[in-house]
């Protein structure tokens, strides 16, 4: 059965556009979406290899409702974080959503990760990847195929 893939950003969208770079190979037949804070983040997500993409609070609300994995910078499960474009109502939708939430920790002046070591935020972004991996393969996502093998 296809897995549905939520990737949800803020701001530019750099972060989930990195995301959905990185997990655009090996998804196969999974379904990618694209939900931006914004229309813009939105649309980067999109040019990065989302399936589609929609923005604003109802869009994400309704849309993580039905998704298997859920990824995206820590800061969408803090309401009022991204410079306010997370609202409450948002991140309350993203906690309570029945998907497995996999989230790139970022650190910022408003809050503090205790114990997070600092690393690049590409070395979160491909453990990020790497545990959707895992994820994927544990609930019985069938492996895509190496090209030129059948």
């Amino acid at each position: 059965m296809k897995k549905r893939i939520v990737v949800i950003d803020g701001m530019g969208g750099g972060i989930g556009a990195g995301l959905i770079e990185k997990i655009k190979p090996f998804a196969g037949g999974e379904e990618i979406t694209a939900l931006g804070a914004n229309a813009v983040a939105a649309e980067r997500m999109v040019k990065a290899g989302a399936g589609r993409g929609a923005s604003g609070e109802n869009a994400i609300k309704v849309s993580v409702a039905h998704a298997d994995f859920i990824l995206g910078p820590i800061g969408i499960v803090i309401g009022n974080s991204m410079l306010g474009e997370i609202t409450p109502a948002v991140a309350g939708a993203i906690l309570a959503a029945p998907g497995e939430r996999i989230l790139v920790p970022l650190q910022n002046e408003h809050f503090i990760l205790a114990g997070l070591e600092e690393q690049p935020l590409s070395h979160a972004i491909d453990r990020a990847v790497e545990l959707l991996k895992e994820r994927l393969l544990e609930n019985g996502s069938p492996r895509p195929e190496k090209p030129g093998h059948a």
